[in-house]
This record gives C-alpha cells, structure tokens and sequence, in this order.
C-alpha cells in the first residue's frame, strides 16, 4: 500500500491491514488493484499513528435518558420511533424492521475510548449530534461521556480533561477534530505534491502548533474541526443515478471507486469526500474516532452498511403545523416517503419536485385551526420560495466556473436540487464561503466585546506555476481548506461537500463548522453572501418549510 512508516511493518499492523484489505479482496480483478491497494487511503497510517499517542482516560457515559443511545445498551431498535424536538417531533424509520441491537457493531464500544458509532450518530438527533444533544451530555457526566475523549473531543489531546475549556469547540458549535496529514496522499500512501503553501496564523485549540499532534511534529498533521454527518437516508447519499460517472462532474478529475467492485461513487457521503464507501469509512472512523485497536471484520463492516441503508429519518411533527405525515398529506414529507422515493434523481419543477407539496394544504380541512392553516400556508410559501426565488450566485467555486456563468440568477433548488433530500445529485464539492474569508464567521473585532475566535485560521499561497483561485487570487485565509487537505488543489481550498436537509429541526447547529446556530441563522448567511434581500416574511416561510423537512 505504500506505507513507508516503520510501525506498519510490525506483524500486528499487517494483520490488521489483512482485516481491513479483505473486504476489499473482489475489486482486484475489476479495478486493477491489488486488495491492499483497495483497502485504506493513505492518509489512514499517519492518522492511527497519531491515534495511538492520544491519551485514553476513562470514559463513562452510563446509560442516558430514554432519548440517548449509550454505547453498548443492548436496546431494541423499533421498526418507527419518534423524538421530540424544539420545533415538533422528528421520526426514524427503520425500513428492515425491529432488532436487538447488542453485538451490533453499530451500537458497541469498539474502541479504547468506549464510543460506538452511535455516540456521534442519536437516533434522537437524525443520526447525527445536536449541539443541545452534546451539551445536556456534558451537564450529566461532568465531561466523561465518550463523546468527549481527548482523540476529537477535546480542541487538541495534549488539553486537560474534562474542563470546558479543553472543549471549547465541542460545547459551543458542536465540531469534531479532524486531523489529517501534510502533504496529502494518495490512495497508495505516496506524498502528493500540493499546489499551495499553508502556514498556521491562527491555532486557539493549541493543536497545528503543538510538537507532538501539530504541522511541524514528527507526523506532520493539519486539524480541523467539522460537525458529524448524517447516516441516515443514505440510499440517497450513496446513490449510482444522475450525474455519477467516471469523473467529477464539477472538477473533471477520475471519480474515487468503490474498491469492491471498481464502480465510480457519487462522492457525497463526506465533507471533504475523502473515503469512497460506507465500509472505508468505517475502517477510518474506528482508528481515528473510536481508537480502535481490532480488525473490523467483513461481517461487522456489512452489519454497519445495512443498518445505515435502512434507515430514513425526517420531521413528523412541527408545532403549529400538525403531523406533516397524515395520509393525505404531502408527498415529500416524512420517512416513509422517504424510503418509497426515487433516488438520486435531479429534481425539477414538473414530474420531480426537490420536495413535492402536491395538492396538500392548499385548501383548509375540516377541523384545521386558523392557525393551523395560516403555518402551513406558511410552509407552501417556504417551498415556492426555495424553488422558484431568484437571486444573484458570484465567485462560489464550483458553481460559478463550470458553465453557468458568473454572476448567474438562480435559485435554492439549483445547487440543492436531488428530489426528496436537497443535497446534491451530482458528485463534487464547492466553495460558498462558509469557511474562506471573508464570508466565514469571525468573532468581531471591536472595544466592545470580548468573544474570542474559536476557529483555527490557515494561510494559503498558490504557488507561482499554478494559476490563482479564480475568486480568492494567489493568497487565501480559510479556517478550513476543506477538500484541499485531500487533493493538494488551490482551487479546492474551502471547498465542502454539500450537506442532506432532511432532520434539520433535530440537530442544529448548521453548515460544516457549525457557524449557523440555526436555521434561520443559516437563511441570513445566504442572504449576505448573494445579497438576496429576503423581505422578512420570506425569511420566516423560507424557515418554516426547511424545519418541516
């Protein structure tokens, strides 16, 4: 595979290479690899390494409240459950019926530091982790849940445990440590030659200028902070429909491959769309998230896939509203429709709405409130303004260089345009300036306040042989270069891919570095960033049909 460091060649890490390559055993043939090229990307080696120095202090969560999963409960998943959330009531539909779910790979502490997938993955928060989620979690264990170990949960290992401080960007915007090594590599573990320069010009969490876990330590590392994804409707995320081929749409470049079986995948699952499958990702997140020693075996890797592909997750219930899910009501709404939809389709405004309303709603019941009637009007108008209102896109990369002009006037559902989700159909990533200045959110710099930035700030330099960022130029300050860590590309830096909208009411905050606290939040930045100018009605409808979601 191309690993060059020393602990790779130690008879354990060879079987735990053998243990991760089997699964992979069948692309050989079909893609031309061999099964331990097929198995991890190179980056993985550096990360473990940096894995195994992060101390592990006991980390007990006990078993929570009903509404929290705790590693290892052995509880029983139901075929449909519901939880409430601050704007109604979210539902899980799990689409192969009830299961116990001890001995699931899923639901147990693998790792040293006692977390299972679903510590960052509730049930209660559509798979994902709410900030309302982490803090409550913080309150009841004194910081001792696994949520918290020092590997991601903590700004950087080397910070004391269990004090607020040390988790500062855990407890305030909900985000995860991310480390990576510099200079990125390639699948088969080869250093790929970056196109930039980064210097580290800001580090709050201590860790890109730390000796041991840093940029200039022995096992140069770049860390980032991101929140966790969604793993549930993931028969959409991982779709094989429109606009999924041998290459990336959006870049050109050879589409990542599935390395069972040599398919090019839509690339959508991550932020930085780093691993191709649900399977490597696995294999990453157990290293690097749960310290986790073993070898996952091809049994445990396929029990973690079919239990993320069942799943369906979406807002039942939304005060004022109603059920969003009666028999007659619309149908884009609620799992079940959701896992009777057609998948990666590119929706339209004709056969395939992004999220079809139908006829639902446009005339009172009899029994509806006035009021009642008056939130789902304001529902209807939400979704009509997110298909149909226009408004000016300039110098997002990604979107504005690839043919459609710059400034081009479109709409909401032309980037989140994948019929029943909203995320993106076709594969790739692009830059609207969630994490690149000057878009990205900074503390304010005046007398008058005393916030502190919680976000690291990097310093980007194309080199002189490659052209400029289109829109940023030759120099750059991004809190995360995003898909650059991975490609080396000036033109990747702060790119992200694009997230799903279903949940949304179950796990704020919102973007990948959590910088929108809420949906409404989230409608101001696009309103900034593209000069929109939504009246304030438009504002509330535009929110109350993305809750609905």
């Amino acid at each position: 595979m191309g690993f060059n460091r020393t602990s790779w060649a130690r008879p354990d890490r060879l079987l735990l290479l053998a243990g991760i390559a089997c699964f992979a055993i069948s692309a050989a043939s079909s893609s031309g690899q061999s099964a331990d090229e097929a198995a991890v990307a190179g980056h993985v080696p550096d990360q473990l390494e940096q894995a195994e120095k992060a101390p592990v202090t006991k980390q007990d969560g006990g078993n929570g409240p009903a509404r929290w999963w705790a590693p290892g409960e052995g509880r029983r998943f139901p075929a449909f459950l519901t939880y409430g959330n601050d704007s109604g009531e979210l539902g899980l539909l799990n689409d192969a019926g009830a299961f116990e779910t001890a001995g699931h790979p899923f639901f147990e502490p693998l790792g040293r530091n006692g977390r299972a997938c679903v510590s960052c993955h509730q049930p209660a928060d559509g798979m994902a982790l709410s900030l309302k989620s982490i803090d409550e979690r913080w309150r009841a264990t004194g910081g001792k849940d696994p949520i918290f170990s020092a590997i991601d949960g903590a700004n950087c290992p080397n910070l004391p445990p269990a004090d607020p401080a040390s988790h500062s960007l855990l407890l305030k915007r909900g985000l995860f440590r991310i480390f990576l090594p510099w200079p990125p590599k390639a699948r088969d573990g080869t250093p790929i030659k970056p196109e930039f320069d980064i210097e580290v010009v800001r580090d709050p969490g201590g860790c890109n200028l730390d000796p041991t876990y840093g940029l200039n330590s022995k096992n140069p590392t770049i860390s980032v902070y991101r929140r966790p994804r969604v793993v549930a409707n993931m028969q959409y995320v991982l779709h094989r429909n429109f606009g999924i081929g041998a290459f990336v749409g959006k870049t050109g470049e050879p589409a990542a491959r599935d390395p069972e079986n040599g398919q090019p995948v839509n690339m959508n699952m991550m932020a930085d769309a780093r691993q191709p499958t649900v399977k490597t990702q696995a294999v990453e997140a157990a290293i690097t998230h749960l310290q986790f020693d073993g070898v996952l075996s091809p049994e445990q890797l396929q029990r973690i896939k079919d239990f993320e592909s069942q799943i369906y997750s979406a807002q039942v219930k939304l005060d004022g509203a109603g059920s969003l899910i009666e028999s007659d009501g619309p149908p884009g709404m609620g799992p079940y429709n959701l896992a009777s939809g057609d998948k990666g389709v590119l929706g339209n405004n004709i056969t395939k709405w992004v999220i079809p309303v139908g006829d639902a709603w446009q005339v009172k019941k009899s029994g509806e409130s006035e009021d009642q009637f008056a939130k789902r009007q304001s529902i209807l108008r939400g979704q009509k303004i997110f298909h149909f209102r226009t408004f000016w896109i300039k110098d997002s990369m990604y979107l504005n260089n690839v043919g459609l002009g710059n400034p081009v006037k479109r709409t909401c559902a032309t980037c989140h345009g994948m019929h029943m989700t909203g995320m993106d159909t076709a594969n790739g990533w692009m830059d609207i300036g969630t994490t690149n200045l000057p878009w990205a959110k900074e503390a304010p710099r005046n007398p008058w306040q005393t916030e502190d930035e919680l976000m690291p700030l990097f310093k980007i330099t194309c080199h002189k042989d490659v052209q400029p960022h289109p829109y940023l130029g030759r120099v750059i300050y991004t809190q995360d270069p995003g898909r650059a860590l991975i490609s080396g590309k000036c033109n990747d830096v702060g790119t992200i891919v694009m997230q799903q909208f279903r949940g949304l009411a179950a796990r704020a905050p919102y973007f990948s570095n959590g910088s929108a606290a809420s949906v409404r939040e989230l409608i101001d930045f696009y309103d900034r960033r593209y000069n929109i100018q939504y009246s304030e009605q438009e504002k509330t409808d535009l929110g109350n049909f993305l809750m609905s979601l």
